[in-house]
């Protein structure tokens, strides 16, 4: 251990992630960032996919993989193999924390399943990320996230009237291993308490549906169905994108003060806000389209400049809508001094730091590792050298 992660919430704890792609590595380069030894077990036959999804980090490192497995050592094991099985049963007796993503079962017949590893190390916190759960119908449905976005719903809420369409970003692989991330911090934290170890099993279906909730509620409480409404709200009006003078103008409203702010100060007719028409937000639900094009008309001839400017004097909230290469020089994120580097085998590479923002113990922004890099470092801990 480096003298450096003594300082760091979950230095001296050891995890073993047995891990490819997105959702598990998410999960355990949280605990890289702060101070766990992070052993990532990979494939001899080119390690975790995600190493090849692109070369866009200096024409060689996949951005995917840079971004989720910073901090970690990674060793090359066959698990079909003896002596590397072996040594995997090794690193799981010495282990605080074993997270893997691979599918349901494949552990098992590995010989590396809950009950198998409790029997090894009772302290042991087993945690597994699959697609829709280690039971049920769908225990075997392969799951990507693509797939999941579609079979939680998610899809159906995305988009316009008229196509829907995935969420930009890894939504599933990213909250499933946010929760499995958080189940095991709150399982050390009874692991303190009782001194046992804890099974955790993530769905990812489940994860993503737990965030669809208030759009369940609407239909199992109220009957409607939730509409794809683009770059607008579908339960709060006006709340979204709508077009000015010159592109786009962002902002929201929460409650009626901030509906007669609106009205008053942003749209210079106070009268508005009483409108039985629009009167709460219910009514502005059920008159939408009127309300949204008189919105658009009157905006049509304001630029952004003006619009925001007289968004701020009434304390509405409102947002630029930014493309990638505005978020990558965000003055917001300069300002706090977002950005930093990570250190890779081709060489240094732009990285944000992680939000924990725990003020006593800043982040480890740790080398990306290469394939195997720390193979024969790992083995020699744990007393064994390979033929």
């Amino acid at each position: 251990m480096r003298s450096s992660e003594t300082i760091l919430p979950l230095s001296g704890l050891r995890v073993v992630a047995l891990e490819q792609a997105v959702s598990a590595p998410f999960c355990s380069r949280q605990c890289a960032d702060l101070g766990a030894d992070v052993i990532k077990v990979e494939r001899p036959d080119g390690g975790d996919f995600a190493r090849a999804y692109d070369s866009d980090m200096h024409g060689a490192l996949s951005g995917h993989f840079a971004w989720l497995n910073r901090g970690k050592r990674s060793i090359v094991l066959d698990l079909k193999q003896d002596f590397d099985r072996a040594a995997f049963g090794k690193l799981i007796d010495r282990a605080d924390v074993f997270v893997h993503n691979l599918a349901p079962g494949a552990v098992e017949r590995l010989g590396f399943g809950y009950e198998a590893c409790l029997a090894r190390n009772l302290r042991l916190i087993w945690c597994g990320i699959s697609g829709y759960g280690p039971d049920g119908p769908y225990r075997d449905k392969k799951a990507y996230d693509m797939l999941v976005q579609a079979e939680s719903g998610v899809v159906s809420l995305t988009g316009t009237p008229q196509a829907a369409a995935k969420v930009g970003v890894s939504v599933a692989d990213i909250t499933s291993g946010m929760y499995a991330y958080s189940s095991i911090l709150a399982a050390l934290l009874q692991r303190q308490r009782t001194g046992a170890g804890e099974r955790i099993d993530i769905s990812m279906l489940e994860c993503l549906v737990e965030w669809t909730t208030p759009q369940m509620y609407m239909y199992q409480g109220a009957g409607r169905v939730p509409a794809r409404v683009g770059i607008r709200h579908s339960g709060i009006v006006p709340y979204g994108a709508y077009t000015c003078a010159d592109g786009l103008v962002t902002f929201a409203i929460q409650n009626q003060r901030e509906w007669r702010r609106l009205c008053e100060t942003v749209f210079e007719n106070a009268a508005l806000a009483d409108d039985p028409r629009y009167a709460t937000n219910a009514d502005r639900l059920k008159n939408r389209g009127e309300l949204e094009s008189w919105i658009e008309q009157y905006f049509s001839t304001l630029s952004r400049a003006e619009i925001v400017e007289r968004m701020e004097r009434a304390e509405i909230a409102n947002a630029v809508l930014n493309d990638i290469p505005a978020v990558v020089a965000h003055p917001q994120l300069a300002a706090r001094h977002r950005w930093t580097e990570a250190d890779s085998a081709v060489g240094a590479i732009p990285a944000l730091l992680p939000p924990h923002n725990l003020q006593h113990a800043p982040p480890r922004m740790g080398k990306i590792p290469a394939l195997g890099e720390h193979t024969k470092e790992i083995l020699a801990e744990l007393g064994l050298k390979h033929d």
